[in-house]
């Protein structure tokens, strides 16, 4: 059974202004024609692997592939020797 209709009303539509739309995102998409953008990211492409730039190397990466996800090492150090009232 379909339960959305129990939500409590809380709707994931925006009133109004859409918060999930980018504006900007837009008017790019109306400037810049794929023959452009692919001009740009060859630029980037050579200035990378010719001149070793470090910098476009990165943003070429993370437009591409992806910005890496945040890791953590945890270590846990357990202290087998437990006080001798917790034995009882």
């Amino acid at each position: 059974m379909d339960k959305r209709k129990n939500n409590g009303g809380n709707s994931t539509k925006a009133k109004g202004f859409d918060k999930r739309k980018n504006p900007y995102k837009d008017v790019v998409n109306d400037v810049i024609t794929a023959e452009e953008l692919e001009k740009i990211l060859k630029m980037l492409l050579g200035k990378a692997i010719n001149e070793e730039d470090i910098s476009a190397s990165k943003l070429l990466l993370e437009y591409s592939l992806g910005k890496p996800k945040e890791t953590k090492d945890i270590k846990m150090d357990v202290n087998k020797n437990f006080p001798e009232w917790l034995d009882e």
